[in-house]
């Protein structure tokens, strides 16, 4: 099968799988995620499908396949949940650490991904120039900028310490 003659055979066919597969499954969405995986699945089989003489068949058994297989793990996922449910209060973040992160979303993004990589994942200032593509020379003024942001942002009664030190 060509890729046009394939792309012809998924217009026509797609559609009509899908209803099949709502029929089986009773979710629309998960109906077209299933059948369109099935047909990336055939892809890189489209040249036999004609000698195969069914690919309709063959779309539809994977996409049934695919369907039961996603059944089954979110119902073993849903024992397990029901074995050991979460806990009934989970504690919320750190008020410093909220503090940090509000006062992160308020500088610039080029600032605060090289404030982040550098600080907070402890890359050097050559790692966090290769990690963005940036000069060392801007990841520098990116970094001294950043933290005189966060200074700011920060500052006495905004959630700094006495020394200065970002919490």
């Amino acid at each position: 099968m060509t890729e046009e003659e394939f792309d012809a055979f998924y217009a026509t066919a797609f559609p009509r799988l899908t209803g099949q597969l709502y029929a089986f499954t009773g979710d629309h969405g998960e109906a077209q995620d299933v059948v369109q995986e099935a047909f990336v699945r055939a892809w890189d089989r489209r040249r036999d499908f004609l000698a195969e003489g069914a690919p309709e068949a063959w779309i539809r058994t994977v996409a049934m396949r695919l369907a039961v297989s996603r059944w089954r793990r979110a119902r073993r996922w849903l024992e397990l949940v029901r074995r050991d449910p979460p806990p009934e209060h989970a504690p919320g973040p750190d008020p410093e650490r909220a503090v940090l992160v509000e006062a992160l979303r308020r500088i610039p993004e080029a600032q605060r991904m090289a404030v982040v990589l550098h600080h907070l994942c402890d890359l050097s200032v050559e790692e966090v120039a290769s990690e963005t593509g940036a000069p060392v020379g801007t990841v520098k003024a990116r970094l001294s900028r950043g933290r005189a942001a966060l200074a700011r942002e920060l500052g006495p009664g905004k959630g700094a310490k006495e020394d200065g030190r970002v919490r």
